[in-house]
């Protein structure tokens, strides 16, 4: 099954889960299971807890266990690279009991949560699918009040529908944004009516005013955009798919062939009506798609199957697809060493495609919060000053950004202050 992510403003995603419980029933909507392990470090904590052994100790060997979200390292690999945590092994008793008992407690389930967005929605009672478990205690507050016992994997692989219920705080500024300029200036505003090709909208974007933008703000993405000067939404769109840690690299040759600093080249012609409006950089998933139809003669469905094989770095099924897409390229008209070539191109296309689709998105909510802010100021920054009212960095932040537009903002006042914060008009 296609797993679905949904954004919603995030004060009424409770609303949007009770809605779906109600109607295709409580029994057919759960949330799903989450489990949280001990990782190396928190198994020495815990069972220095329980041996009794002195806080001190236990934190010096908890501190030679590196920290590293993106690759963890067990306590038997520590073991085996850090002479000084094997020596301490090897000459404490105490110690070599903690780090035994610690190593044996290494990857055991320690509680049980719920997945922060995720829903399954069935045809029959879920009950009749997979065993059930209560609440946990950050479900207890959400309207679905059952919770599978299976967690995300084993949902994908029945073939369960998977529904990512997501809050987006950005649809919330937007809409209590509009509802003050309705308030103030008469104009009624939604998602589907604020213009996204509105000039004065990208020449402030192009001044680097990024604060409170969505997916826009940030000191390396402004830098950017002011290098860029976007005029058009594909420029934006493009950025948004670019602006992650892999494809970052390429936004300095993407603007320079923008600006026409850099040649615009491709493999093959065949790639240009493709690639053209990325300036012959590939981007998109989208784009690899349509040039395995066009240059290889997939079908749409093939071309789908390849990008996740891609995307999945399969190397038997690489090497598949690579033998069939020459073949293909070929009966065509395409050189067999060219063919190979953009094939190989692709193979690094994992560590940087993007879905255009999801970008484009994106890339509108971005346009649409930016003529927001571009537009009616006093009215956006007031909206995102009280969503992030209890984040005193942000408001910080957003405060400085307020003041280099020259809005005046007014510390608390007991005779005039609100819960969230308000427009005031000058007092006489």
């Amino acid at each position: 099954m296609p797993d679905i992510d949904l954004d919603f403003q995030d004060n009424k995603r409770a609303d949007i889960m009770e809605y779906c419980a109600k109607k295709y029933g409580e029994d057919h909507v759960a949330s799903i299971i989450t489990f949280n392990t001990l990782g190396a470090r928190a198994a020495i904590r815990d069972v220095g807890r329980v041996m009794d052994i002195p806080l001190n100790e236990v934190d010096r060997v908890a501190k030679m266990i590196p920290n590293i979200p993106s690759k963890p390292m067990t306590i038997k690999d520590v073991l085996e690279q850090n002479g000084e945590f094997k020596a301490l092994y090897e000459n404490d008793d105490n110690l070599k009991d903690l780090i035994d008992a610690a190593a044996d407690m290494e990857g055991v389930v320690r509680n049980a949560g719920t997945h922060a967005a995720g829903v399954v929605i069935s045809d029959k009672p879920v009950i009749e699918y997979v065993p059930l478990h209560r609440p946990t205690s950050k479900s207890e507050d959400v309207p679905i009040k059952i919770v599978t016992q299976f967690e995300m994997s084993i949902i994908d692989h029945l073939g369960l529908l998977k529904v990512d219920f997501l809050g987006l705080a950005t649809l919330t500024i937007m809409q209590q944004a509009c509802i003050l300029i309705e308030e103030r200036h008469g104009v009624k505003y939604h998602l589907g009516n604020i213009p996204i090709d509105d000039p004065e909208t990208y020449a402030f974007l192009g001044k680097g005013f990024t604060a409170g933008v969505f997916q826009l703000e940030g000191t390396a993405m402004t830098r950017f955009l002011v290098q860029m000067q976007p005029s058009k939404l594909d420029h934006i769109i493009a950025m948004v798919a670019l602006y992650r840690p892999g494809p970052m690299k390429s936004i300095p040759e993407y603007i320079d062939r923008m600006k026409g600093r850099a040649e615009i080249t491709y493999k093959h012609p065949m790639l240009e009506p493709i690639m053209s409006e990325t300036y012959g950089i590939a981007i998109y998933q989208e784009q690899l798609m349509q040039a395995c139809i066009q240059l290889g003669g997939y079908t749409a469905g093939e071309a789908d199957i390849l990008r996740k094989v891609i995307s999945k770095k399969k190397a038997v099924e690489l090497e598949k697809h690579k033998n069939k897409f020459v073949a293909g390229a070929v009966e065509k008209g395409i050189d067999e060493k060219i063919a190979y070539e953009i094939f190989t191109d692709w193979e690094g296309f994992a560590h940087y495609g993007f879905n255009k689709s999801h970008a484009a998105d994106y890339g509108v909510i971005a346009i649409q919060t930016a003529f927001l802010k571009t537009h009616y100021p006093l009215e956006y920054m007031t909206a995102l000053l009280s969503q992030s009212k209890n984040d005193s960095d942000k408001v910080a932040f957003y405060v400085s950004d307020c003041r280099a537009m020259e809005i005046t903002i007014n510390p608390p006042d007991i005779n005039y202050s609100g819960w969230d914060f308000g427009i005031e008009v000058q007092r006489a």
